[in-house]
């Protein structure tokens, strides 16, 4: 008895898993979809007072990295906010 439990609790184990990393996923794409929309509403807030807007595709995702690096120590740019507006510019390679 005791070894068909153990089983039992190996299977339901292995299977969770397998499906833990699927919900991580589809978290996670939502996660960066919300991002990209935050982004698109904060360009214009935080960048483009002094920027002519540029398309994502202009710079390399590790140039967009350093840029925003940069940026972020100029105006005050919170955090969570600098990171959606660098996902904005990303995915504008996609």
């Amino acid at each position: 008895m005791k070894k068909i439990l153990i089983a039992l609790i190996l299977v339901a184990a292995a299977f969770a898993s397998m499906t833990a990393p699927c919900l991580a996923a589809e978290q996670t794409k939502a996660e960066k979809r919300q991002l990209i929309r935050e982004g698109a509403e904060l360009w214009p807030i935080y960048c483009n007072q002094c920027h002519n807007a540029r398309p994502g595709a202009e710079f390399a995702p590790y140039q967009w990295d350093q840029i925003i690096m940069h940026m972020r120590a100029l105006p005050n740019l919170p955090a969570q906010n600098a990171r959606a507006i660098l996902e904005y510019l990303k995915a504008g390679r996609d």
